[in-house]
């Protein structure tokens, strides 16, 4: 007989010495994992719920303790079940850098701290940054992700089907942009580095400060992306004056970056991640029935159009304006 979901969930706390536990949910997020905090005998700890059928928690696990290797605040894997997609974590508590921020916490001090835990990232060699196991953020991948912005974010709105000849220059466009990207060093990039995946231990020394949340979506990549991830955040404005701040702070650890190119990587990583978001929050509207992301668009599209106006993708920018241009670039009532 297959057990349900909470009989696993129950089995997995057995086994591991939680069942008594006090158990409450503590958070759910854009996929469909879940998140129950517990505290009994034991002290207290995070229950991740990662359906198999949905999620894999094995690179979650190989991220995690690799970061934990180099010495990053990640959450300590206590116990584990991959088959059944059941983790134990580190209870590393509640200051994310959202309700942080939220409560009027010096909004320099935290994203500075961020700054500095990749700038950190970032000087681990190469060859010991990133481990076995995780793919490079290739040109398939890339294509899928910002393809998601004609597949779900135009039927969204109630924009016509694409022709195939403009899939087609889309596609042609990318290809020819992607590249630039690369012209900055290859990193271990985190992907999901933003507020709500941050936290603030300030009990801890330098890097260990601030608390890495999300990350088992890393990938090998351009240095850009994470720092970009930050300072354009789909959630919430940041000051202009800020963002130039934290981004001379990241350059000045690395005198030697090419300045030209890390512009440019910037841009074109910037329009990859806002158009494969725009298209991602479409669909967790129109196929998860998750609507609550949509308050974003605008923050997105002007993103967008900041990062269009690089010289670097001016043929994209011109895709645009032919093929979404600003009156398409709405979202409908909820």
């Amino acid at each position: 007989m297959t057990l349900s979901r909470e009989d696993q969930i129950l089995a997995f706390l057995q086994k591991t010495g939680w069942a008594t536990a006090k158990r409450w949910r503590l958070a759910g997020d854009a996929s469909f994992r879940k998140y129950d905090r517990l505290e009994g005998l034991k002290g207290r700890a995070v229950l991740m719920d990662a359906p198999p059928l949905r999620e894999d928690v094995r690179p979650f696990i190989r991220i995690a303790r690799h970061l934990h290797r180099l010495g990053f605040s990640v959450p300590a894997i206590l116990a584990e079940d991959q088959v059944a997609g059941l983790l134990l974590l580190e209870d590393l508590g509640d200051d994310t850098y959202t309700r942080l921020l939220s409560a009027g916490h010096d909004e320099r001090k935290l994203y500075a701290l961020a700054i500095d835990a990749l700038i950190s990232l970032h000087q681990v060699p190469r060859d010991q940054v990133i481990p076995e196991g995780v793919k490079t953020y290739d040109d398939h991948r890339l294509l899928e992700e910002v393809g998601r912005i004609n597949v779900w974010y135009r039927p969204l709105i109630g924009a016509p089907e694409l022709p195939e000849r403009a899939w087609r220059s889309f596609e042609d466009i990318w290809r020819a942009i992607l590249p630039k990207a690369w012209q900055v060093p290859t990193s271990l990039v985190l992907f999901d580095y933003h507020v709500d995946n941050l936290l603030g231990l300030f009990g801890r020394a330098g890097m260990k400060a601030c608390g890495i949340l999300d990350f088992q979506d890393a990938v090998a990549g351009p240095i850009t992306y994470d720092l970009m991830s930050l300072l354009e955040d789909a959630r919430r404005d940041i000051d202009a004056s800020l963002v130039a701040d934290m981004k001379a702070r990241y350059l000045a650890a690395f005198p030697q970056l090419d300045r030209s190119a890390f512009a440019t990587s910037w841009a074109v990583m910037a329009a990859q991640r806002h158009a494969r978001v725009i298209g991602t929050f479409a669909r967790l509207k129109l196929r998860d029935n998750k609507p609550a992301y949509l308050v974003h668009m605008p923050r997105l599209w002007r993103y967008m159009d900041q990062c269009l106006s690089d010289p670097a993708l001016a043929a994209l920018k011109s895709w645009f304006g032919a093929h979404m241009p600003v009156d398409l670039r709405t979202v409908p009532s909820t």
